[in-house]
């Protein structure tokens, strides 16, 4: 009941921030406005029924240090997802026509991070931490990484293989990055900063969900292995390549922190003695 509470307090936020989003995304300042609103609103959601229903400080959204968190995320974030692109176009098939939309950039912004805070709460926030409390972190990162992948299935343009590499490159790293940093706040820019990268400055499809009007008029083309296909670059070999490699990292600041969390094992009750009269 606990879980169910908390999912659905932080999916009603959720769900009537993404419809007014939607409802203004020819208008790109109302959607920074209402995309920044919808990520403030789910926020406190989840640290209003996190207190509530489990009695204790959302330690994983902490303020202290939130800002630089954030962009610590989102810087690693860019820098990946820009090497990736830059390792595509020096492959060939990644091609820039020109300059795009300057105001579809502020835009895609608030829809980023809209997506990204939600994301990050739901599977990280929630789902990862409870699973991780009685299944310990590495059945945790399966399952929920998995379930992070297939709830792409539903993206346009998706298909098995995309769902696999959302798993693998992101539903896997993020988890991971949550487990090495104790925080939220990590998970959630890094979410951001390769959204917004991916969608905003680089202009290519984003997890199967069409085209992107950002910084950069530009176009993909080559097999699937190396552009992504109509998935995106997030389909690609070299975007899993990077995904799984800051994996290994994350996870192994983690082990060296102590923050991987053993299964938990059944405690063993001796019987009782019967005494026979």
């Amino acid at each position: 009941m606990r879980v169910l509470k908390q999912v659905l307090a932080v999916a009603a936020a959720a769900l009537v921030g993404s419809r007014a989003v939607a409802a203004v995304q020819d208008n790109p300042w109302l959607a920074l406005l209402l995309g920044t609103a919808t990520a403030v609103a789910t926020l406190l959601a989840y640290g209003w029924v996190v207190r509530r229903t489990e009695r204790r400080e959302v330690t994983e959204l902490a303020r202290s240090g939130a800002g630089t968190r954030i962009v610590q995320g989102m810087f690693i974030g860019f820098v990946m997802f820009a090497a990736v692109i830059v390792t595509i176009a020096l492959l060939g098939g990644y091609h820039v026509h020109g300059v795009g939309s300057v105001t579809g950039v502020v835009g895609l912004f608030g829809f980023m991070a809209a997506a990204a805070v939600t994301e990050e709460l739901l599977f990280r926030g929630l789902l990862f931490r409870l699973v991780e409390e009685r299944l310990g972190t590495w059945l945790s990162l399966l399952l929920t990484g998995v379930l992070f992948g297939l709830m792409h299935l539903a993206n346009p343009d998706a298909g098995v293989w995309g769902a696999t590499a959302v798993t693998i490159e992101a539903g896997f790293m993020l988890a991971a990055c949550y487990v090495a940093t104790g925080s939220l706040w990590v998970p959630i820019g890094l979410h951001l900063g390769w959204n917004f990268a991916a969608a905003g400055i680089f202009s290519v499809v984003v997890s199967g969900n069409g085209e992107s009007q950002g910084l950069l008029d530009a176009s993909t083309s080559g097999p699937m292995l190396l552009s992504g296909g109509d998935f995106g670059p997030e389909a690609g070999l070299y975007t899993v390549l990077a995904g799984l490699a800051l994996t290994v990292v994350f996870l192994g600041l983690a082990h060296r922190r102590g923050r991987i969390v053993p299964r938990r094992r059944p405690v063993d009750v001796p019987a009782a003695d019967v005494t026979v009269s």
